[in-house]
């Protein structure tokens, strides 16, 4: 990659991409050699899917009626968003330990283009990831009911989603830096927040003072959004959250996306210096 980088070449935006392309490849030859990540992504995901949507699908009445293993499967499948903020946060964290950084900074590139292209190549891993939990929907009985279009578009912002929290985990390690206390944290993000959301029971099942936190949640504004794409059960609850979830969504994701990679960014040109 230093042969590519230090190379001449076109100048501008054509510059900046093909050293966001040549971090990615990198990081994916990387990603190559551990395809168990994939598994890391889904696992979790996949258990709450199985535990839930399957074991306990008689177990549980969703107000307003509808099959639980379908209302399951949207926070199974945000949750492989979350999921992947502990892998990116643990690998950019190990970069500045090693000296990657200063590696990089001998060489002609923008160092935004190092956290672009690292989270373009983490995102693969996502997709990936949702494809494995995607596929154990469908066995467990998760049917998308609202056209291929509509289900694409739930997809879609999924993506978004992931990357989005790609983001988190890079300011989460530019802020920690230290690995230890970085896999102490990231837990707290892909099991605590799908079960302070709508993900798996419906917020008015839920006790009076943990409701608006699932209400409120923009996790909660994903899952919604998504169940409404596929055609999946959504029980009816009041409130502008669960009315108007698409602006909720778009501002949170907006708000996080923007203070995540200007703080990160910031962060990772300073670091070392």
């Amino acid at each position: 990659m230093s042969t590519v980088l230090a190379a001449g070449g076109p100048t501008g935006l054509r510059a900046v991409l093909a050293e966001v392309g040549a971090v990615a490849g990198r990081r994916l030859r990387h990603l190559g050699r551990a395809p168990g990540r994939v598994i890391g992504v889904a696992l979790s995901p996949l258990v709450s899917m199985v535990m839930l949507g399957y074991l306990f699908r008689d177990a549980v009445t969703l107000p307003g009626g509808g099959d639980y293993a379908e209302y399951v499967f949207a926070g199974g499948a945000v949750q492989v968003g979350l999921a992947v903020v502990g892998p990116t946060a643990v690998s950019v964290a190990v970069d500045l330990r090693s000296g990657l950084v200063d590696r990089f900074r001998s060489l002609p590139i923008s160092r935004s283009a190092v956290l672009f292209g690292h989270t373009l190549a983490d995102l693969l891993v996502g997709v990936l990831g949702l494809a494995v939990v995607t596929a154990a929907g469908l066995l467990l009985g998760w049917r998308p009911r609202a056209g291929i279009l509509s289900a694409l578009g739930g997809f879609g912002l999924i993506v978004v989603f992931a990357y989005v929290m790609l983001w988190v985990g890079v300011l989460l390690a530019t802020t920690l830096r230290a690995v230890e206390t970085i896999s102490v944290v990231t837990p707290f993000i892909v099991v605590v927040l799908p079960f302070l959301s709508n993900a798996f029971l419906a917020p008015q099942d839920m006790p009076a003072a943990i409701r608006p936190v699932a209400e409120w949640n923009p996790v909660s504004a994903v899952i919604a959004a998504c169940r409404e794409a596929w055609g999946n059960p959504a029980p009816a609850a009041g409130g502008f959250p669960a009315e108007h979830p698409a602006v909720v969504l778009a501002v949170s994701l907006g708000v996080l996306f923007t203070i995540c990679s200007a703080v990160s960014l910031h962060r990772y040109r300073t670091a070392g210096s």
